[in-house]
């Protein structure tokens, strides 16, 4: 449904943020300023204590300056209530006193119809359920019990039961003035080839109604009861209603409770998500009789951010757990993906729960496995990689796999993930190499050569390079500027905000030296003095801001040595976050474009190489006047770091 222009914006003008917001959050009322619309509350999207979560009433704009959530009312109830665009619309303007534009007249007869079918849906739903407290219903309740389905249970998923017959629920239909098309139109009943009247759908069934995200009955879903039936599980044709491959059995309860923070659980089927509600997983949902479609994938994110896929541990199961993945790679961006359960061989949701309890079902869901794991097992299992050929046809299908992938951020961290299981599985010298032989001692086969690590000389040992092991000299220099510089001018933070929680610190020590400033920060405290927000660091880093201001590189900084300078702290800052970014962006733009290198190079692979060349040349580049006493200042930072990174690489070779 299109709406017509200014209609958005009316509702945006009537629309309170702060209201909306104001039914999931407690103001804090010491940091708000209600008469001015500034309200400041814990954020609902992430656990926290302090007020990170800002709303601007005026501006109908909310920004969280701890995840980094943002938005207006409209995307609010969406992340909030799982709702859909529409629906967010449609409760806004409800709340507001607005009217819903009204629908052209074609769209108005097909949604009366649409509800027409549905109000039959419900009468065949009261059908059903009357016809399994009858006689006729014996077996299907003695069945129910079997399976230890509470009435609760049943009630609560409103099973019913279709006796034999051609023409019940037919006559009961009619018998209430229902019209035949409306009965064909549901699909509860198909026309006979033989010139007679229609027959029922489902005869000899336990029904499951499916019902939509509003709650509506859109579909049926039956399990036979004679065991000889061609077709175990039978679901309702599809209708104007009712589409399978976009549809999910337990959708509304679903997206609740996953907006409560429950995990989102897939099943197979509709007895798994009474069993794994019946358990206290209520964000429980399954496809309806075949695998998962793109629009259902597209449908479970729109529920929760990683769903988890469980699936049963045999051949089957892990067939159907591959095909996913396929499914899944070209489609996945950051903060979506998929995570699996894969339950023990033999059993299903429900006997797991059954024989094991709860617990048990509660730590396979704690213990899902990301899907580059189902990846790799769906090309390593039950194979044997004795020779180089089998070894690249390895690597040639997990490429083309990674390749499919169109995020390149998590392109590359499956590339990443992908070598370090191939490191574990090829990694390892053979048995019996002596260990000082030059291989690493242990199992597995095909062993790789690496010299026996040398001890650190005295002289060196309480050095940087100490400090910094492996090839990354240059980046622990840049990573100590870039916190000694925020730790003495601690205003540079919320400016740097955004950087610095982005940035990946890869020596231990400073990334703990980084989530104390960052949480400082956020309690208040860098709107003080250096000797305040050292005081809050030492408090959880301790150690590591002695190392950290200890180096001989920090002392001599000028923008360390000069607190007051808070414009060369701020260019400094600035400096050295764009040349660590520039520098390990080069470094993996060029380690992609090696792999690459399989094949012919091709001009847009030589593009790349110089793409990441410049980059890293700009961001060496200074950009102020260096006659100015602020530039000789820059430079001479820039020109010390340099020095001590050319240096160190000179020690570690003589090494």
């Amino acid at each position: 449904m299109s709406l017509p222009p200014g209609f958005l914006d009316e509702l945006r003008t009537r629309t309170s943020l702060s209201r909306v917001v104001g039914r999931k959050v407690t103001w804090d009322m010491r940091k708000s300023n209600q008469a001015k619309g500034d309200l400041w509350a814990p954020c609902p999207f992430h656990q926290e204590k302090s007020a990170s979560f800002h709303v601007d009433d005026q501006k109908g704009y909310y920004y969280c300056f701890g995840c980094h959530a943002k938005g207006d009312a409209v995307s609010f109830l969406r992340e909030t209530e799982n709702m859909g665009f529409m629906e967010a619309i449609d409760a806004l303007a409800r709340d507001a006193g607005m009217q819903m534009p009204a629908r052209d007249p074609k769209a108005a007869e097909r949604a009366d119809r649409r509800t027409e079918l549905a109000q039959v849906m419900e009468e065949a739903v009261r059908h059903y359920r009357l016809q399994l407290k009858t006689a006729a219903g014996a077996e299907a309740r003695d069945y129910l019990t079997r399976r230890k389905l509470s009435e609760a249970a049943q009630d609560r998923f409103e099973i019913g039961f279709a006796p034999e017959g051609w023409q019940g629920l037919w006559d009961a239909l009619r018998a209430r003035g229902i019209a035949e098309d409306l009965i064909l139109g549901a699909g509860l009943a198909r026309p006979s080839t033989k010139g007679k009247a229609p027959y029922d759908t489902f005869r000899n069934r336990i029904m499951f109604p499916i019902r939509d995200a509003r709650g509506r009955c859109i579909a049926f879903g039956g399990r036979a009861m004679d065991p000889n039936d061609n077709a175990k599980y039978l679901n309702s044709p599809e209708t104007e209603l009712f589409d399978k491959g976009r549809s999910l059995y337990n959708h509304g309860p679903a997206r609740e409770a996953a907006g409560k923070g429950q995990p989102l659980i897939v099943a197979e089927g509709y007895m798994d998500v009474i069993a794994l509600v019946g358990a206290g997983f209520e964000a429980a949902v399954a496809p309806l009789g075949t695998a998962i479609t793109e629009d259902q994938l597209r449908l479970l994110w729109r529920l929760s951010p990683e769903p988890l896929i469980m699936l049963d541990g045999d051949a089957a199961g892990i067939r159907a757990a591959t095909r996913l993945v396929d499914l899944a790679l070209p489609l996945l961006e950051a903060g979506q993906g998929l995570r699996f359960v894969i339950l023990p061989e033999g059993m299903d949701p429900d006997d797991l729960i059954k024989l094991r309890g709860r617990e048990a079902m509660a730590g396979l869901v704690a213990e899902a496995q990301p899907m580059v794991n189902l990846l790799w097992r769906r090309e390593t299992e039950g194979r044997v990689f004795d020779s180089p050929e089998r070894k690249a046809t390895l690597d040639k299908s997990l490429r083309a796999a990674i390749k499919r992938i169109a995020d390149p951020s998590i392109r590359a961290h499956y590339g990443e993930e992908i070598k370090r299981l191939r490191w574990e599985l090829f990694g390892t010298a053979r048995r019996g190499d002596r260990a000082g032989s030059g291989f690493r001692p242990g199992g597995g086969p095909g062993g790789k050569w690496r010299p026996a690590t040398a001890e650190p000389l005295p002289a060196t040992r309480a050095s940087l390079l100490a400090a910094a092991p492996g090839d990354e000299v240059e980046d622990y220099l840049r990573e100590a500027m870039i916190l000694a510089i925020a730790i003495t001018h601690p205003a540079c933070v919320a400016r740097f905000e955004s950087q610095l929680e982005t940035v990946e610190m890869r020596d231990p020590g400073h990334e703990r030296l980084l989530n104390a400033l960052i949480a400082a920060a956020h309690e208040g405290a860098a709107a003080a003095d250096s000797a305040i927000i050292r005081r809050k660091i030492e408090d959880t880093a301790g150690p590591d801001l002695e190392k950290l201001m200890g180096l001989a590189h920090v002392q001599s900084a000028p923008p360390v040595r000069n607190a007051a300078n808070a414009e060369l702290a701020t260019m400094c800052l600035a400096e050295e976050l764009a040349k660590l970014e520039a520098r390990r962006g080069a470094v993996a733009e060029i380690e992609d474009a090696m792999e690459d290198l399989t094949g012919l190079v091709d001009e847009g692979l030589t593009w790349r190489l110089s793409q990441a060349a410049e980059a890293r040349h700009r961001a060496d580049r200074s950009k102020l006047d260096d006659t100015s006493d602020m530039g000789e200042d820059r430079a001479a930072l820039s020109a010390q770091l340099q020095r001590l990174i050319d240096g160190a690489a000179w020690e570690k070779k003589k090494r």
